[in-house]
């Protein structure tokens, strides 16, 4: 597996969007509870600062994927903030660790000059081994600040790296 970061295109919108759903759908870490269509995926994915995807350069499966956003307007507008998303079957082989690392110099590159992350679930323990080793700083807990699938809730951290 030869895996690169690249922006992201057209034809990738069906990997991307699977992925994307797998996360949604085991309902531990992203907010979102709709599932993206092949529509709304297209205008979800496109409203982004910026989309990056982990591909294999041999193959050209698509295992992850990043967006970049502004987290803020105004005189917060410097502020981006992201979300992360590696198909499960592939977790473990520091796809993510690319992803993020990438999206550090994306958010750099268009302008932002801090990467803020508002909730991160507590239990989301690799996550939050990745973003500490890569220098964020935990901004503290927020109690029972994420609705798990199952509905009981979970402490939730945010997490900022200046760009």
């Amino acid at each position: 597996m030869n895996i690169y970061i690249r922006e992201y295109n057209e034809n990738d919108l069906p990997d991307m969007i699977a992925i994307w759903n797998e996360v949604v759908e085991e309902g531990i870490a992203f907010p979102q509870e709709e599932m993206l269509t092949i529509e709304t995926g297209r205008e979800f994915f496109g409203s982004q600062t910026y989309t990056g995807v982990a591909y294999d350069s041999d193959t050209g499966v698509i295992y992850g994927l990043y967006i970049l956003h502004p987290n803020n307007i105004g005189r917060c507008g410097h502020i981006c903030n992201a979300s992360y998303a590696v198909k499960s079957d592939v977790r473990g082989l520091h796809i993510g660790e690319k992803l993020v690392s990438d999206c550090i110099k994306q958010g750099a590159l268009h302008g932002f000059g801090v990467l803020q992350f508002n909730a991160v679930v507590a239990t989301n323990i690799h996550a939050r081994h990745l973003y500490e080793r890569l220098g964020f700083k935990q901004l503290g807990t927020i109690e029972k600040g994420f609705r798990m699938k199952d509905g009981h809730y979970e402490d939730i951290c945010p997490y900022y790296i200046s760009l």
